[in-house]
């Protein structure tokens, strides 16, 4: 009941003392339920920061009350802590990136970017611009760079994808390198597929690997490749057309333009 209406009812009506009385607002349109979701957020922010978190303009900041946090963390401005997530010691999250449901180790850098239902080793960094989703896993040491995303995947420790690619339903070994543009073509239209790259293994830029395909250990595949079949340990792969260059080709073409 709304009080007027517990009036109107002839319920019984009694008086009851409390300490706050932000404990008894109420809440009978969209404004005052935000109002009383930001009572809520200063009093998890304060309970941090009383246990060694630091926020950057706390004003910008959200922190779900599911959400663990070891002390040392930083948390930067527009930053947005959601469901059951996890951020270890160390750690510094943002500016301007979303956590939902993930682990974040310690020591990991999280600048502009969206992990949700992923995890994160100790000591890696992500972002600018990246998207992990989908159970992804990073491991340590790693780097997960501009404009990059994970779908799916589980990159070893010491991995490295810094440009413009998407991994999706891959599985990468340790100490490997994806080039810039590196995609995997992990669906046909009707079903998605695996890609398997093993350790110390780098693709070239621009690089497409159509699954399901496999990479050994120590691969490494030309910039421009696409690479459909699978590769044996210590191998280099060329896929990709040849280069055709014919001289005198402009000239040719401007002597018939005026015929």
């Amino acid at each position: 009941y709304y009080l007027t209406d517990t009036v109107k009812e002839l319920k019984p009506v009694m008086a009851v003392d409390v300490e706050d009385f932000q404990e008894i607002i109420g809440i009978n349109n969209r404004k005052h339920l935000a109002q009383a979701y930001e009572i809520l957020q200063v009093r998890v922010k304060d309970k941090w920061m009383a246990a060694g978190v630091t926020t950057i303009d706390p004003d910008s900041i959200t922190i779900d009350d599911r959400v663990i946090l070891e002390p040392d963390v930083v948390i930067e401005p527009q930053t947005h802590l959601r469901g059951n997530s996890f951020i270890g010691s160390g750690s510094r999250i943002g500016p301007g990136t979303l956590i939902e449901n993930s682990h974040i180790g310690k020591d990991v850098t999280v600048v502009y970017s969206v992990v949700s239902d992923s995890a994160v080793a100790d000591g890696s960094r992500i972002g600018p611009y990246a998207h992990l989703r989908g159970r992804a896993e990073v491991g340590v040491n790693c780097r997960v760079g501009n404009f990059v995303e994970l779908k799916n995947t589980k990159m070893g420790d010491r991995s490295n994808a810094a440009h413009l690619s998407y991994l999706g339903d891959a599985t990468l070994g340790e100490k490997v390198n994806i080039g810039a543009g590196t995609i995997t073509a992990n669906y046909d239209g009707v079903n998605k597929h695996p890609t398997k790259i093993g350790d110390r293994s780098k693709t070239g830029s621009n690089s497409v690997l159509v699954a399901p395909v496999t990479l050994g250990d120590d691969v490494t595949v030309a910039a421009g490749s696409v690479v459909t079949e699978v590769v044996s340990n210590d191998c280099l792969v060329i896929a990709r057309c040849r280069q055709a260059v014919k001289p005198g080709w402009r000239l040719k073409e401007s002597e018939s333009s005026t015929d």
